[in-house]
Parts: structure tokens; sequence; C-alpha cells
């Protein structure tokens, strides 16, 4: 019998759930291959140490940030979003699907993160703090033990303007890169697909950024930005496949968040099991926030990808367990959302065999489903949010109708305990206008139903 590699792309077009992800029907897929974390651990290259060391490094900057952008002055320079009970929405939720829901579920608004309103504000962020850190020590201009609010003098400014930063984006990630990086002094291009909403583009633009636009999508705007990278040592390339640096951004969330929880009164144990739903685009993201709540909480956590329809990249990859060897147009499927931030065809190789045996499944919905949720959550809670971070919203929908997942992972006495949270992933910086459009359209299919 062939193993899962082995396997001709024919005969994957014949599997039941390869073919459900064809015919772009909503799906679910259960990981059979996770591990308990300390097994898992043991293939992973990457450590906690890791991720306390990323830690470490946002706290030294806090300070920079906190005189540069005003907006997390009160906040002393974190870039933290709020977690929040949306009990209307959850109640909303029972009705739509038809389905009463035990537990509580909860937003984690990272729509609405500081300086670049989305989940990319973690790790892209990140990721260039640690490049300019590395260039100052370097050349001798900073040690540890600094105020790094020293960065925000025009010496630093020019130092860095020699340098530049390239990035491949379908939007969100741009933003962040760019808006970090023009604030240093960096030279930053951004490589934006056809997906990429007209106002990111004109936002970088505003901010002094190159924005370089292609008619394809997220691969070949990823290719042409490494492409520009190569040959030259200046050029920092923000790799979102591959970058172990953005995913040690992300993981921080996982510390972050049990710190909230536990504010909150809200216990994670065996008895009181975690779920949290994860709208996937190429990976990183939501691959090292995983991470990170597996860190946090062990096994107690159950973290799920969500995709649009359109867009299934990381489901095939872990269910193939191909991961960037296989595309979802390799199966005739288009990658044609109006999620633009999960518009992505092949899944970062990285993430797939990094999380293989941690990610619990994945699962897929509909644009239009993402758009009536989004007109949902507006009117029932008043929070905001742009397509692409309500992919994660019907997780605990779909998780309370697996009873194979919860019995096989003994959890029938426990549901009604469970915590669910949606990741919130984008939306506090979408233009008014835009998101009356996104917000109308919800509507109408709302009042269709």
């Amino acid at each position: 019998m062939p193993t899962p590699s082995e396997k001709t792309l024919q005969e994957w077009k014949a599997d039941p759930i390869i073919r459900d992800a064809t015919a772009l029907t909503e799906t679910i897929w259960f990981n059979p291959n996770t591990r308990p974390l300390a097994d898992a651990m043991k293939h992973i290259a990457l450590t906690e140490a890791d991720v306390k060391d990323a830690a470490a490094r946002l706290e030294r900057f806090r300070p920079y940030i906190a005189k540069v952008f005003p907006e997390t002055k009160e906040v002393q320079g974190l870039i933290e979003s709020p977690l929040r009970r949306i009990p209307h929405m959850q109640e909303t939720l029972e009705n739509l699907f038809n389905l009463p829901l035990s537990g509580e579920l909860l937003l984690k608004c990272d729509s609405h993160l500081p300086i670049s309103g989305s989940i990319k504000a973690r790790g892209g962020i990140y990721e260039v703090l640690s490049y300019a850190e590395n260039l100052a020590l370097d050349a001798g201009l900073l040690s540890f033990s600094d105020d790094y609010s020293k960065l925000d003098t025009p010496a630093f400014r020019k130092f860095f303007s020699s340098y530049t930063i390239a990035v491949g984006s379908t939007g969100n990630l741009g933003l962040s890169i760019g808006i970090m990086g023009a604030q240093l002094g960096f030279s930053v291009s951004v490589h934006m697909s056809a997906d990429a909403r007209e106002w990111k583009k004109e936002m970088l633009r505003s901010k002094g950024v190159n924005v370089i636009e292609y008619d394809s999508d997220y691969s070949l705007a990823v290719a042409e930005g490494r492409k520009q990278a190569e040959g030259d040592q200046r050029c920092h390339f923000v790799d979102d496949e591959n970058s172990v640096t953005l995913f040690m951004g992300y993981a921080v969330a996982g510390e972050r968040l049990k710190k909230q929880l536990a504010e909150a009164n809200i216990t994670v144990d065996t008895e009181h099991p975690l779920f949290v739903y994860l709208p996937c685009g190429v990976g990183g993201g939501p691959g090292g926030v995983a991470f990170g709540l597996k860190l946090a909480f062990g096994d107690n956590v159950h973290c799920f990808f969500a995709e649009p329809t359109h867009s299934p990249a990381m489901l095939i990859g872990l269910y193939t367990g191909l991961h960037d060897a296989i595309s979802v147009q390799d199966f005739g499927i288009d990658n044609r959302t109006a999620a633009d931030g999960l518009a992505v065809g092949r899944p970062s190789g990285f993430v797939g065999s990094t999380l293989q045996h941690l990610i619990d499944g994945a699962f897929t919905i509909s644009d239009d489903t993402m758009f009536e949720l989004l007109a949902l959550l507006a009117d029932t809670e008043d929070i905001w949010m742009e397509p692409s971070a309500l992919a994660g919203m019907p997780g605990i929908t779909r998780i309370q109708r697996s009873k194979d997942y919860i019995k096989q992972h003994a959890l029938q006495d426990h549901m009604k305990n469970a915590t669910h949270i949606a990741w919130g992933t984008g939306g506090s910086m979408v233009p008014r206008k835009e998101m009356q459009k996104y917000y109308d359209y919800g509507s109408k299919l709302c009042n269709k139903a």
C-alpha cells in the first residue's frame, strides 16, 4: 500500500477529503498523527527558550515603540490585543447553525493590534525589530542595556537607510513590515499579489514604502521579493513561508494569552480544555501562535487552522503529507477568495513539517459564510473585522458536531467546561467605506437566509 507521499495526484483526487476540497465544499479534517507535546517536541528544532528570547527582545523595544507610536504609550509600548467574551455572538451561532453550544466562546482581537491592525503586527514587526537590533549591535551602536528609545534619532535612521527590507504579501504582512521598517528608516519594498486591497497599497505608499504590484497570486509576489534580495547583503528578505524569526514573533502570543485567561479567571487543564481556531494563509502566523499555545498549555489546548474553501492550502499540505510540494492549483482549485490574507495556494513547508504532530486539524469556510459572520459580529458585539478574520468563528460549531473527535480525546464530560477562542486576525485599519461594503454584503446574505 503506498504511503501518503507516494500516492499519485490522480489517487489523491479520488480521496474523500480531497474530493470535498476540490468541490469547494466546507469540510473538516482531524489530524490522526498528533502526538503528546513532550513527544512531538523531540522532532522539532525550536524550543521554549527560543520563544522566551523573542519575548525578551520585544521587551527591550518597548521604550522605542511607546515613543514613536503614540497609540501604545498608555501600555508602555506593548503590542498586544484584548481578549473578549462574545456571548451574544455565541447565541447567534447557536441559532444560525441550530446547535446548542456548550462552553464559552471568546474572541482574541488581533484584528485590533496596535500599529498595523492585524496578527502580522506580532511576527512582521518582530522580524523588523530583530533585524534592526542585530544590525545596530553588530555596528557597536547599541547594547542590550541601552534604552532603545535612542533608536528614534536622525543618526539611527540614517544608519538604517542604507539597508533594504523586501517582502512578498497579500496585504497585512506588507503593512506591518512597511510601517515598522519605514519608521526605523529602512528602505522597504513590498511585493503585493493581485489579492491585495488597494487601500493597503495606498497606506504603504503614504509611509514612503515602495509597492510593487503583480497580476498573479501570493507565490509570485514572494518569489519576486526573494529575487530582489538575492546577492544583496544589505537587503533582508522577510520570508513569510520559511522565516523562523517571524514564527517566533507569533509564538510569543502563547504565554500572553495564558496570562489573559488567568486574569479572566478562566482555567485551562484536563477538565477545562481550550480550543483555538486560527485563520490560515501560508501558515506562518497561525503556525507560530499554535506553537506558542502548545508550549503554554500543553495537551490541554486543541488548535485548528481555518481556510477559505477556495484556498485550502494548509489542509491539503498537511493531509497529504506533501506540505509545500503540493498546491491547491494542482487539484484545479482557483485560489480566488475575498479573504485576501488567506489567498494562498501553496502552504509553508516549514510550518507544515514543524506542526505535523501538533496541529489538531483544519477546516474550510466559504466566502459567503465569512461575510455573513462579519455582519453578525458587528450587529451582536459591535466588533468589526475583515472577512478573513471570521474564518475561525464557526470552529466552535464544527467541533461540537464532531462526536468522534470528542470521544477519541475523552472530552465528553468536559465540553461543558471548555473555552473556545476564535482568533480575529485583521480589520481595525480597514477604511470605513470598505468595511461598510463588507457589512452590507454580509447583511444581505443574512436576510436571504
